[in-house]
Order: C-alpha cells, then sequence, then structure tokens
C-alpha cells in the first residue's frame, strides 16, 4: 500500500536526518550540544529541589501529625483524669471519715483501692497539688479565702487547702481551691 505524497515526509525506513522530527515530520532549529547539557542540567537541578523540597514537606507533615495525635491522645486522657479526680475526692472523704460509722474492713478495703487507684494515675501523669505552705500562684491556685498572716514571711503563702488540684502531664486540670495570707485589706 503506497502512501500518498506528503510535504516533508520521511523515508520509512531510514534515520530522520538532523533538524527534522521524525514524528511530524516538521524542520525543528537544531540545538548546540552544550547549550542542550546546560538546560538540561538546568532542569535536572530544578527536579532535584522540587525532590528535596517535596521530601522536606512531607517529613514536616508526618511530624506534625504524630504531634497532633500525642496532643490529641493527652487531651483525651486529660479529660478522663478530670472526670476521675471528683471519685478521688468522695474516696478521700470516705478515708477520713470515723471507722465506727463506716466500719473498719470497709474503711481499710477503701484506702487500699485509693492506693492502688493513685498509683495508677501517677503511673499516667497525674500529679496532685496540694500547696499548704508555698507561694500563691494564681496560675495554678484559686483562692477562695483569705487571711492575715500570723507572721510576715507568710504573707501571699498558702493557708490551706479546701479542694486539692490536679496536673495532668504537665498541663493544669483542676486548680487547687486554696486560702490564702494576705496582708492587703486588712490593718
Amino acid at each position: 500500500m503506497e502512501r500518498p505524497f506528503e510535504e516533508n515526509a520521511l523515508p520509512e525506513d531510514g534515520p530522520a536526518p538532523p533538524g527534522v522530527d521524525a514524528e511530524i515530520g516538521a524542520h525543528l532549529p537544531a540545538e548546540p550540544p552544550e547549550s542542550a547539557v546546560g538546560r538540561l542540567e538546568s532542569q535536572l537541578r530544578e527536579s532535584q529541589d522540587r525532590y528535596l523540597r517535596l521530601a522536606a514537606e512531607y517529613d514536616n507533615f508526618r511530624k506534625r501529625i504524630a504531634k497532633e495525635r500525642i496532643e490529641l491522645t493527652d487531651r483525651a486522657q486529660a479529660a478522663l483524669v478530670l472526670k476521675l479526680t471528683d471519685i478521688l475526692d468522695d474516696v478521700d472523704r470516705i478515708a477520713a471519715s470515723d471507722p465506727s460509722s463506716t466500719g473498719p474492713a470497709l474503711l481499710e478495703a477503701i484506702t487500699l483501692v485509693d492506693k492502688k487507684l493513685r498509683k495508677e494515675l501517677e503511673a499516667a501523669g497525674l500529679e496532685r497539688l496540694d500547696p499548704v505552705g508555698q507561694a500563691f500562684d494564681p496560675k495554678i491556685h484559686e483562692a477562695v479565702s483569705v487571711l492575715p498572716p500570723p507572721t510576715p514571711d507568710k504573707d501571699h503563702s498558702v493557708a490551706a487547702t479546701f479542694q486539692v488540684g490536679f496536673r495532668f502531664k504537665g498541663n493544669l486540670v483542676r486548680p487547687a481551691r486554696v486560702q490564702v495570707y494576705s496582708s492587703e485589706g486588712h490593718a
């Protein structure tokens, strides 16, 4: 089968002459080898740079996702711990009650449960805040009552703790509710 005559047609069995694209049969200007090498090296550098930037971006994304996952887990655990702090308060009240009204065996059982629960929560990252005698810190303490200081060196220190506070993995989940010595307002 013969092909119809086409302008710039190439013979089927021979290589294309220089400057002619074999697929479209068009004449293209020839690029000098030095400029072709330079152009290709530039393209290679750009491709390598894009690859390195993409790899760094992916690595940063992976690290950010891992950090967010840890933070989300910590927040979920902190929410659970916050719910358990009320239970700990109730157990403290029972443990502090009169053994004759609750029975010594029940009181001992509750005390053992309290110790085990606290041990596990401390191992998970819970820290109890009972700041009696420490300097008042509004970041972790909530002043609910004020007393005049017995001595000047006790000014702005915690006199009593009404409700202990808790910190979980370094984050405050509940401030300690305290009574504070303060000379301000007392003459």
